[in-house]
């Protein structure tokens, strides 16, 4: 579960790169949103990847 979403982390920085940087201006809100979904979704992950191994 924490290798996909490290892989759709890595999609959602690609997306905001491509966003942000004005070459796909209609995409940018929509990377906007991806980006935080799975920044939240990779903390979260991350978080329960941890209190499992304890």
């Amino acid at each position: 579960m924490l290798r996909w979403t490290i892989i759709f982390l890595i999609i959602a920085i690609i997306a905001a790169i491509l966003g942000f940087g004005g070459i796909a201006a209609g995409a940018a809100s929509i990377a906007k949103v991806l980006f935080y979904i799975f920044i939240i979704l990779f903390v979260i992950s991350l978080i329960m990847g941890m209190v499992r191994r304890t």
